[in-house]
């Protein structure tokens, strides 16, 4: 791997932590809280944009993951994203609503209201932020172990040296600075497809639903590709309520075929991703019931990007683990949410979402082990890049699975510091009660949650 320039050898240390948590996107903040809320006494955490969030305030607006599908969901996530959501409620930014091919009870919210619930979890948690700032390098000891990271802000760069480092980059960029293995997504199976979210304003929601909703849409969508009438990507997407009146969001864009840590590749993306937005925003308007009035307000911050680098753990969960209801002793998350493969066809065109659902409606364990890279003491990983193949990765990437990942993985972090041990040696069971002890569910309920809007507080209690 080519590494940086030799100059960076002479970069400022700005600060020396506990805990440096590389990204600010969901896993990435509730990793910083929670290894600060466990006693660590210096935490801090740097994010390259100018927001904290990630996917959650960049791309979407709706969190999946927190309760399983099927007729009897179970609320199988709890602890720090209970505080996220929970903040959001107080705010009357949200709401709950089920899943358009039926993932389970989405939580709907406001993402510019997350942005300032993410801002006050991390200061009241007394975490150090550092914005608008992307990591360059990393810096390694004679045994290979990271001793620091080096990042480029407006003002230069700057170098942070730590005892503990969580990666929560979504690409696992400390991770490859560090040389530390992973798998490319698109090596063995098709890399997911990427996504462009847009809303819309003015949406007549009543005249859309008189006129047959989702299922309406869907017939729309494979006439006009099967007529050529609009160049639609697919035959089928969605589209959902906002937290704003009259207002809708989408998740309809496709693009196939991108290495997005090529930075040439995510460029074409990009453009393909606002082009295919706009045609989507005349086929609504020329085809769908209750749009002939309404126009794109807004583009996600970025195109959204499913998976890139799965780094190599102690474990790796697969596709058995998560259709098989598998359980691990060292368990530290569930998740109920199935196998949702954005697949893309060798020859470019995209294909249609494939579907796997968890048997039973039923959640399976994650182990703690997916989290800590192979061989590693220092380091844990949270988010889309944790441990594991390509189809557990497509049912295990949901955000409320990404927060649960952080909550784990920054308790992990502050437990080995406590007990002077390694990623690889702490305290498993004491891990576990540390979790508990902070409202995180490890055990999957008996009793189905009562979902209706409005009720958030009920489940979440």
């Amino acid at each position: 791997m080519t590494r940086s320039p030799l100059i960076l050898d002479r970069v400022p240390v700005l600060a020396t932590v506990d805990v440096l948590v590389i990204g600010g996107g969901s896993a990435g903040c509730c990793a910083a809280v929670s290894a600060r809320e466990c006693g660590t006494a210096s935490v801090m955490l740097i994010e390259r944009y100018g927001f904290l969030g990630g996917t959650s305030t960049q791309m979407l607006d709706t969190f999946y993951g927190f309760f399983t599908p099927g007729e009897s969901p179970r609320k199988v996530v709890g602890g720090i994203p209970d505080r996220v959501v929970n903040a959001l409620d107080a705010a009357g930014a949200v709401f709950l609503r089920p899943n358009t091919y039926g993932a389970g009870t989405g939580v709907n919210y406001n993402p510019e209201r997350l942005k300032l619930v993410w801002d006050e979890l991390l200061a009241g948690a007394g975490v150090q932020v550092i914005l608008h700032a992307t990591l360059v390098d990393a810096d390694t000891d004679a045994l290979g172990r990271i001793t620091g990271a080096v990042f480029f802000a407006k003002r230069g760069f700057f170098r942070v040296q730590a005892r503990r480092f969580i990666d929560a980059s979504g690409d696992a960029d400390l991770c490859r600075w560090a040389d530390v293995p992973f798998e490319r997504a698109g090596e063995h199976e098709p890399a997911q497809t990427l996504t462009t979210t847009f809303r819309m304003s003015n949406v007549d929601l009543d005249a859309y639903e008189r006129a047959g909703g989702k299922k309406r849409l869907a017939e729309l969508m494979a006439e006009a590709v099967e007529h050529g009438t609009h160049a639609l990507p697919r035959k089928s997407g969605s589209l959902h309520e906002m937290n704003a009146r009259g207002c809708i969001s989408t998740v309809a864009v496709r693009v196939a075929n991108v290495d997005a840590t090529d930075q040439e590749q995510l460029t074409r993306a990009e453009e393909e991703g606002r082009r295919q937005a706009f045609v989507f925003e005349q086929f609504f308007r020329d085809c769908v019931p209750g749009f002939s009035q309404s126009n794109i307000i807004g583009l996600s911050h970025q195109i959204g990007v499913r998976e890139t680098r799965r780094v190599f753990g102690e474990y790796r969960l697969t596709k058995d683990d998560c259709l098989g209801v598998r359980r691990f002793e060292d368990r530290v998350l569930l998740c109920g949410a199935p196998i949702e493969d954005h697949r893309a066809a060798p020859d470019g065109k995209s294909e249609e979402t494939v579907w796997g659902y968890i048997p039973g409606g039923a959640a399976y364990d994650v182990p703690y082990r997916t989290l800590v890279p192979r061989g590693r003491d220092e380091l844990w990983i949270a988010g889309r890049c944790f441990s594991a193949t390509h189809d557990a990765h497509a049912s295990c990437r949901s955000m409320a699975q990404t927060m649960a990942m952080g909550h784990a993985a920054g308790a992990a972090a502050a437990l080995s510091l406590a007990n002077r041990c390694g990623a690889r040696d702490i305290p498993v069971a004491a891990l576990q009660s540390r979790l508990r002890a902070t409202g995180a569910v490890l055990e999957t309920p008996t009793c189905p949650a009562a979902i209706g809007r409005g009720d958030w507080r009920k489940n979440a209690a």
